[in-house]
């Protein structure tokens, strides 16, 4: 066959040959509907592409035709009936398979029997409004009868597999409570009283005034068809386009956020493990970035644990990386409870800071644990280390250390620091402040850094 498939008889694969220009002629004059992006059906768009002419002017003129005798909608139904689709989705190429469980495409292709019974319901309704038109005088009322039936056969179609689903009920049929209310709710039901009540007042009115209640009841039903056929001819394409843009809004969203979490793991995650790479025998360095790279994916994923001075529980945290950075060891900070960070907790958490960095130079220990817990009345810390430990009453007088910067800073600012320490067992640093009668009460949260 030439221009078709062609099967290899040596390696089971498909080939295609080149198209002679005969068959490319042949393909080209032949039209078929434009399934990719359809009105209704496609056949406008089809025929606008196989004459070359705007898809504008082809609606034009089956609107116009359909309006002077309804030749636009016969014409229309058999030519959606004659003319095959375009539609070829390709279902090995990637990504159709995840688009279809998300319901952005079909599961399956339509094809021409799935058009079938609504073009043969379509010309029926056709056919009986004609039928009522001739022999009883008033096919203008069952007219917006025929446009409702077909935005409801419009709306079912451009209906999506997630939208189908939730308009059945447990036994696959199609629930009208559902269509009408969507999952319930009073919004939905405020709307169907809302609109019960316009048609009574509507009717009321007109019967008030004097008319016949039997003609306003006659003019109400051909209102009302013909706004509902209208609302539900155009919903669809407003729905569709509500839902487009909500879809897009949150796919830019996810786009953004894993644009950004590209960007961090590049810039701290990626450059960690390969300065790792590089320090690989050097078991202190190689510690030291794991634990920075810890500490800044803590800070990055939970907002609760940030390093700044907001916070009593961040200035700790902000204190005890710093010192991780400085002397190499593991410092890890535990808060029971919360509250900001003033000036009045400045001396606590400049004497916090002095013990830790006391314990990573002195202690001889890799690891020195931090412990704070806020109360509405105080402020306690406690840093502790399991290294050398030392005598206090032994402790040179030029070591300002312990004795100014730590105890006296809080003495200075009505506060207590009590140093414990026994050689071979390690040291423990207790600070308590006392909190203003005014402060503000801790917040309930822990935090394990």
């Amino acid at each position: 066959m030439v221009g078709g498939p062609a099967l290899c008889d040596d390696c089971g694969e498909m080939t295609t040959t080149a198209p002679t220009a005969a068959g490319t002629s042949r393909a080209t004059r032949r039209a078929t509907r434009n399934a990719q992006d359809p009105m209704i059906g496609g056949v406008a768009g089809g025929l606008a592409r196989h004459l070359a002419v705007p898809v504008l002017w082809v609606r034009i003129f089956f609107v116009v035709s359909g309006v002077l005798g309804g030749l636009g909608i016969a014409l229309y139904a058999g030519l959606w009936l004659v003319l095959p689709s375009d539609s070829r989705f390709d279902t090995g190429a990637p990504g159709l398979e995840s688009a279809s469980r998300a319901g952005m495409r079909p599961g399956r292709i339509r094809r021409l029997a799935d058009a079938g019974p609504a073009v043969a319901v379509a010309a029926l309704c056709f056919g009986l409004i004609l039928l009522a038109e001739a022999v009883l005088g008033q096919g203008a009322v069952f007219w917006p009868l025929f446009i409702g039936v077909v935005g409801v056969a419009l709306l079912w179609r451009q209906a999506d597999e997630a939208q189908r689903e939730r308009w059945l009920d447990t036994t696959g049929r199609i629930d009208p409570v559902r269509v009408v209310l969507g999952s319930g709710g009073w919004a939905a039901w405020a709307r169907l009283a809302a609109g019960v009540g316009m048609v009574i007042t509507a009717l009321s009115l007109f019967a008030f005034r004097g008319g016949s209640l039997a003609m306003a009841r006659d003019v109400t039903v051909a209102a009302a068809l013909g706004v509902v056929g209208i609302g539900i001819v155009v919903g669809p394409w407003v729905y569709r386009l509500a839902s487009d843009l909500t879809a897009e809004r949150a796919e830019r969203v996810r786009t953004q956020e894993r644009a950004d979490v590209a960007a961090h793991l590049h810039d701290s995650v990626l450059q960690t493990l390969a300065l790792i790479q590089k320090n690989a025998y050097d078991g202190t360095t190689v510690a030291r970035l794991a634990r920075a790279q810890e500490r800044d994916l803590r800070s990055w994923l939970y907002a609760g644990e940030s390093t700044d001075d907001s916070t009593l529980a961040s200035a700790l945290r902000g204190a005890a990386a710093a010192i991780e950075d400085a002397h190499g060891v593991t410092v890890d900070v535990v808060t029971v409870g919360d509250c900001d960070f003033d000036e009045s907790l400045r001396a606590v958490v400049a004497a916090a800071r002095e013990a830790v960095t006391n314990a990573a130079k002195h202690a001889g220990t890799g690891r020195v644990d931090v412990y704070a817990e806020v109360t509405p009345t105080a402020v306690d810390v406690f840093v502790r280390d399991r290294g050398h430990g030392f005598d206090p009453a032994d402790t040179p007088a030029d070591r300002y250390g312990v004795r100014h910067s730590i105890i006296d800073r809080m003495d200075r600012h009505g506060g207590t620091a009590e140093v414990r320490s026994t050689p071979g067992e390690g040291t423990e640093v207790r600070l308590h402040l006392p909190r203003h009668p005014g402060a503000e009460a801790p917040r309930q949260e822990d935090s394990d850094d």
